[in-house]
């Protein structure tokens, strides 16, 4: 499936594992890069050395292409980015983008940057500033999302920028992949599908709730205060619908209502809590079935995608 963003990140296929925190660590994001994809390190909250540490030893698990995803409203950032302007790392995506003022420092190093979107807006700043591509992700998307579906909003990026566009939220098969590019995308990024990949070291209550999880599975909390997220129904996601009540209500502050998040990410992924923790999942976990090694994924994604291609002229007469 060679494409610009195949060429661009010197990758085989233009699939991009999603940089998911306290789950896409070095051993992930490198199985994703054998496979022939662009695996991508969750930085998250990492003490800056850390992220070092797990950038050299993608480094030693892999010699193809792999990236590091940052998240910009963390109090590490600074640090983290001071680190991975030594350790220059291919590939750095930027979520939760505040500004985009920094893609040129990280270009000067040679690093290539591809920031994530919501808005035409912000794919406009980010291309001005030279980005070398964008991720425009929906808010089927899993973790912190956006308002605007990736039905919308792929379309809506790829005619407003002439970067190329990789498409995030909802996509966990080879069906979705076509789809995204018949919105106008050059690639796509799946989270999701690689949390429960043999080589993720996500505790195991979690792969199993998200292989048995169904289309009504998730939820996005603090979408009235704080920062939508969209997680896995369990007793927190519902803790956080009764404080938004309390909020509009005057009885909680804003402050509650982050602290009420606070380590439960680590607390699903890595210990394996799924009543209290936040397991953060994409509306497709429902597409979600089975554990698999990390490039079987890829390839078995890359075999629908083109089953599926092929296929459409049987199902409509375009030429009628």
């Amino acid at each position: 499936m060679p494409n610009r963003i195949c060429d661009l990140l010197e990758i085989e296929h233009p699939i991009l594992q999603g940089g998911m925190t306290w789950v896409s660590d070095a051993v992930l994001a490198a199985a994703v890069s054998n496979g022939g994809g662009l695996g991508i390190i969750g930085a998250g909250a990492m003490p800056a050395e850390m992220l070092r540490e797990e950038v050299q030893r993608a480094r030693e698990l892999t010699d193809r292409p792999f990236g590091v995803n940052m998240i910009m409203i963390n109090p590490e950032f600074e640090k983290q980015a001071a680190v991975l302007m030594e350790e220059k790392p291919p590939v750095v995506t930027l979520g939760a983008v505040t500004s985009t003022s920094i893609i040129p420092a990280f270009k000067e190093q040679g690093v290539k940057v591809l920031p994530v979107v919501a808005a035409v807006a912000m794919a406009r700043r980010a291309e001005q500033h030279g980005a070398d591509a964008v991720i425009a992700e929906g808010e089927e998307a899993g973790g912190h999302i956006g308002g605007t579906s990736t039905m919308v909003l792929t379309p809506l990026v790829s005619r407003a920028i002439g970067l190329p566009v990789i498409a995030a939220g909802g996509i966990a098969d080879g069906a979705a992949v076509v789809a995204a590019f018949a919105l106008g995308a050059e690639g796509v990024q799946m989270g999701t599908r690689f949390v429960v990949a043999e080589e993720s070291t996500v505790h195991q209550e979690v792969k199993n709730k998200f292989i048995k999880a169904g289309d009504r599975a998730t939820v996005v909390t603090a979408r009235t205060v704080g920062y939508p997220v969209r997680a896995l129904k369990n007793k927190l996601a519902n803790l956080y619908e009764k404080w938004e009540k309390d909020f509009i209500a005057g009885k909680c502050t804003v402050e509650d209502i982050e602290n009420l998040g606070l380590g439960k990410l680590r607390e699903a992924m890595r210990e394996g809590n799924v009543r209290d923790g936040s397991m953060m999942a994409g509306q497709c976990v429902a597409l979600v079935d089975k554990i698999q090694p990390a490039a079987e994924i890829i390839a078995e994604v890359v075999a629908e995608a083109e089953a599926v291609a092929a296929a459409i002229p049987d199902r409509v007469d375009l030429h009628r």
